[in-house]
């Protein structure tokens, strides 16, 4: 299968009155297929055409080595009043470098840019595009077509959050990134074998700061050169595919850099942008905050979106920064802000565009996923557009991360007064189709390391870190896990290093890698966690009021045929003999994880295997068992004979 739409290669004049129209109307989705730089043959020439969107120019022409970057030496035409520039240049190939001079009909402003639409860049610092294909022979096909049911809300999805440039370097030349092709084996390989079921890259769009980690996007249309060619992504993609390991793209359509060479002040106006600063201009990124109400803006972003799905494969968009583009105010004081039309703060335009470009998405792709990193109580971020939602997949539980983390960073003796941070989730878990993140936000800035913020000695610290990430496998909701995080990582995250792998040589270490891989493999193993991460009935608690002795038991369900899984959680570093909890049915309850045992790091406390469930109601059920729980452990106990005997 080839990664590149049969109109991108080998064609005669590109751009169509349909093209123009939907361009100009905002709606149309695959622009990259005639903006940009195309290979091409006219009147049996072979050259390159060119198309870029400079409504306020005087004149565009494209300059390169070819002729001396010399601006007017071949120069673009007016699409008519579309606001579009094309033309074709004979003899120029693949691998060509290039820039469009732009000549404002305003202030005398001239400039050289990048491509808006193009494919490959210079690897930075230099910032020209380069001329390149997108012929690809996939080998996924066995993924494509079962990617629906594994990225179904009722699928185990448990992703693992990177950052190319900094998860393996070479020993021998720490300084020199791993490209696309060298990470893609040991990618596949280590994701498989710690259970992972997706990787979330962070962008790999092109950016020419490496200190921003992709999120101050130029290159909305090209991987980062940093690491490779556009095919080398693709055999990225196509690796972890092969591995039965699902792609999903961080995507910032929330704001650009202010780079000359990039969409700012393009046409010497305020082309991509705002004008005005108080709605253009992003104060903590210091970048430029997109003008989603013009329609050609709209088309570029709409089409970078569907771009990374046509031509990558890739199985989801995660939206960054969604709460920066839905408020006016955001990160801005009174008077710093423009009202929208009804005077309120709720950007109308940003909304509109999110509301179609989820639409759009799931109506090509409807086997992919789109997640919003949205850190408020907006209502309905992932509902559908006919309930008045955004129309995601999925969104990010930013409060259940801040709760969680803040709990397991009191002392234990603490914790009964904030037994509120343990339970408040069940207030509001089913608003949402959520997702549980432990991200890369919260190891860099001098925020530490997980392990670092998890309270107590080294000993207490890794009980603690495997506290945390039971708590989280056990919640209703899809899972992310950064990088390192599977390690224990003791030190914040360095973009400019690799992670430090020789920890697996520590057996503390080794024993949290061990936990999060039976962490993994329990949740998918088992539909009572992971079927109704999104549906009504999936969790219950069985005793959620024993603060005093910061104990928390619950049951999560599956199907009416599936077995369930009851987890019991001691957050004190008090083992606790007798301690009875209510089940739903009698039995032998089979002890299938246990966060104490001594292959994770653990002091080997636990329940001999398993427990007999009695017939004394407890807790409103029929039946009871009396365990032992482990200090600062989970333990989670299943029906032997309820389908759960490979654990």
């Amino acid at each position: 299968m080839n990664g590149a739409p049969a109109a991108i290669r080998d064609r005669g004049p590109i751009l169509s009155g349909q093209d123009l129209h939907l361009w100009n109307e905002g709606r149309h989705l695959r622009a990259y297929r005639v903006l940009g730089a195309h290979l091409a043959t006219v009147g049996g020439q072979a050259g390159v055409a060119f198309a870029v969107w400079a409504p306020n120019a005087d004149a565009v022409s494209v300059v390169g080595d070819w002729n001396g970057w010399v601006p007017d030496r071949d120069p673009l035409s007016r699409e008519g009043g579309s606001g579009i520039w094309a033309g074709f240049v004979p003899g120029l190939g693949q691998g060509t470098v290039y820039k469009f001079h732009v000549r404002s009909r305003l202030h005398g402003y001239a400039v050289d840019k990048a491509d808006p639409f193009g494919f490959r860049h210079e690897t930075p610092p230099s910032t020209a595009s380069v001329v390149w294909d997108l012929d690809y022979s996939w080998s996924d096909s066995e993924w494509m077509r079962t990617r629906s049911a594994r990225n179904a809300l009722d699928a185990p999805i448990s992703i693992y959050e990177v950052h190319l440039g900094s998860w393996r370097r070479d020993p021998a030349e720490p300084r020199r990134f791993l490209s696309y092709r060298e990470i893609a084996p040991l990618l596949a390989e280590h994701a498989v074998a710690m259970g992972f079921t997706h990787v979330e890259l962070l962008p790999v769009m092109e950016h020419p700061f490496y200190g921003s980690w992709g999120y101050q996007v130029t290159g909305f249309f090209a991987p980062s050169s940093r690491y490779g060619a556009p095919q080398d992504l693709m055999f990225l993609v196509d690796t972890l595919h092969q591995a039965g390991v699902g792609v999903i793209l961080d995507f910032v359509p929330a704001h650009f850099p202010s780079d000359q060479h990039g969409l700012g002040y393009f046409d010497g106006t305020h082309l991509f942008e705002h004008a005005d600063r108080r709605q253009g201009h992003h104060p903590d990124w210091k970048s430029e905050i997109f003008n989603y109400g013009r329609h050609e803006v709209r088309s570029f972003l709409e089409s970078a979106a569907m771009f990374w799905l046509d031509a990558y494969h890739a199985d989801g968009l995660r939206v960054d920064a969604v709460a920066s583009m839905l408020y006016l105010d955001y990160s801005r004081k009174a008077g710093e802000w423009i009202p929208n039309a009804y005077g309120g703060r709720e950007n109308l335009d940003a909304i509109a565009f999110l509301r179609a470009m989820n639409e759009d998405v799931y109506r090509e792709y409807p086997d992919v996923q789109t997640y919003a990193e949205e850190s408020t109580s907006w209502p309905m971020v992932s509902r559908p557009l006919y309930v008045g939602g955004l129309g995601f997949g999925l969104k990010w539980d930013m409060g259940w991360m801040h709760d969680t983390l803040r709990y397991l960073g009191h002392d234990p003796i603490h914790r009964k007064y904030h037994h509120n941070e343990l339970t408040f989730r069940t207030m509001y878990a089913g608003s949402e189709n959520f997702v549980l993140p432990l991200s890369h936000d919260e190891v860099v800035h001098e925020k530490g390391s997980l392990l670092g913020k998890m309270a107590g000695d080294d000993r207490a610290k890794f009980a603690n870190l495997r506290l945390l990430y039971a708590w989280m496998f056990v919640q209703a909701g899809k899972k992310l896990l950064f990088m390192g995080g599977e390690l224990a990582q003791g030190r914040e995250w360095n973009h400019e290093q690799s992670l430090d792998w020789h920890l697996l040589a520590d057996e503390r270490h080794a024993g949290v890698s061990a936990f999060v891989k039976d962490l993994n493999r329990l949740y998918r193993a088992m539909p009572a966690l992971h079927a109704r991460d999104c549906a009504p009935g999936g969790f219950e608690w069985i005793d959620c009021g024993d603060a005093e002795n910061a104990v928390v038991s619950l049951l999560r369900r599956g199907g009416e045929a599936d077995p369930p899984l009851v987890a019991v959680f001691n957050f004190t570093p008090v083992l606790r003999a007798d301690y009875r909890i209510g089940v739903p049915f009698g039995g032998f309850w089979r002890e299938v994880l246990n966060g104490d045992a001594r292959e994770y790091g653990g002091s080997g406390a636990g329940n001999w295997g398993g427990v007999d469930a009695e017939d004394l109601p407890w807790h409103g059920r029929p039946a009871s068992v009396p365990l032992t729980l482990p200090p600062l452990a989970a333990v989670f106990l299943a029906r032997a004979d309820g389908g759960s005997r490979s654990w």
